[in-house]
């Protein structure tokens, strides 16, 4: 890890604080810190467009409302490094229904962030005025280090303090995060090491193919993973730990809860069904196998994958595969949660700190 990224990391929090975290005016008087708001975050990605919107609870919080729609944002952006017009179109429709539950919803405090597609776009600038222009939502570009560890807040519950480590991983649309973790009784988890990976579904289905996928292709997809992971493995050294048990392998995207729904048999998915569930390393495999001998026409009508990502989840599967090529854990940890939830936990945590804070 460069010493930048050691420092972005151990700022983050002040990085967030940072950001723009929108509040709406109301009356003045006593706070009581997070029990006042009801929050919401936005978390665009390079395949989707996703949206929580929660009122604090004692443990966390209860969601009120949420949404979620494949926008493929960064569809062609790898070859013009721009985003493309309909998907910008189809983008801010999106965002709008997303602005449209937060005024229902009396929204107090929200956050908005963008994340690989919008780092790489020469044409970013542009869009995100237009997304405040047309929805009111304000978008930060963040870092993959700020995405990272995002990431870790919303899965910490999930991560069992009995193990002394964790490898978290993050396969998003056009980028995978890997994490690894010290887990401390009674903390959160210490952010020891993590990369993150110029790839993910969108962006290696589109240089490989997605639709009709032949085993050689396959081999060859997970192989290009498998290289970009080798030089963190060989700086870190976690395969012993990993392979022994003796560090939790946790995953979360929409390839590995969907790789739990099929394990799971689930007729339709069930988000209680599938967060928090344990996959054993050989189930993934007969999952991954099934689901790369599917045609296109098959994972589209499959009710756990739909037509919005059946020319994807192959290319998550060779993903998946070669993080546990490279790392050859016993089991995994799926969570149907991740960064809006870190997002939540952050916001709530600064509205806290913003009450004890004597008023000027």
């Amino acid at each position: 890890m460069r010493d930048r990224d050691r420092v972005a990391m151990a700022n983050h929090h002040t990085h967030w604080r940072g950001g723009k975290v929108r509040y709406r005016r109301g009356r003045r008087r006593q706070s009581s810190g997070r029990w006042d708001h009801v929050y919401a975050a936005v978390d665009l990605g390079t395949n989707n467009c996703r949206l929580l919107v929660a009122r604090p609870e004692r443990n966390g919080f209860r969601v009120i409302d949420s949404f979620s729609r494949i926008v493929r944002l960064g569809q062609g952006l790898g070859l013009s490094g721009r985003l493309a017009e309909d998907a910008m179109e189809r983008t801010i429709a999106a965002l709008r229904i997303c602005a449209n539950k937060m005024r229902r919803r009396g929204v107090t405090i929200s956050r908005g962030i963008a994340t690989q597609a919008c780092r790489e776009a020469d044409n970013c600038d542009e869009f995100l005025a237009r997304v405040s222009e047309e929805t009111g939502i304000e978008l930060d570009i963040i870092e993959p280090a700020e995405e990272a560890a995002l990431a870790v807040a919303g899965c910490a519950p999930l991560l069992d303090q009995d193990c002394e480590n964790g490898l978290v991983f993050d396969i998003g649309g056009g980028s995978t995060e890997v994490m690894w973790l010290r887990l401390c009784p009674d903390k959160s988890p210490e952010l020891l090491a993590w990369t993150s990976l110029p790839c993910g579904v969108v962006t290696l289905a589109e240089a490989y193919g997605g639709r009709d996928v032949p085993a050689e292709t396959y081999r060859e997809m997970v192989d290009s993973i498998f290289d970009m992971l080798e030089p963190f493995e060989a700086e870190h050294g976690l395969r012993g730990s990993v392979s022994r048990g003796q560090a939790q392998m946790l995953g979360t995207s929409g390839t590995v809860t969907t790789l739990a729904a099929l394990k799971l048999g689930l007729e339709r998915y069930e988000r209680r069904r599938v967060d928090g569930a344990w996959l054993a390393a050989a189930d993934i495999g007969v999952v991954s196998r099934a689901l790369a001998a599917m045609s296109y026409e098959d994972r589209a009508r499959h009710p756990c994958i739909g037509e919005g990502r059946a020319d994807l989840v192959i290319a998550g599967c060779a993903i998946f595969d070669a993080i546990f090529r490279t790392w050859p854990a016993p089991w995994v940890r799926v969570a149907d949660r991740g960064v809006r939830d870190g997002m939540l936990f952050h916001l709530m945590e600064g509205a806290d700190a913003a009450a004890s804070c004597p008023a000027s």
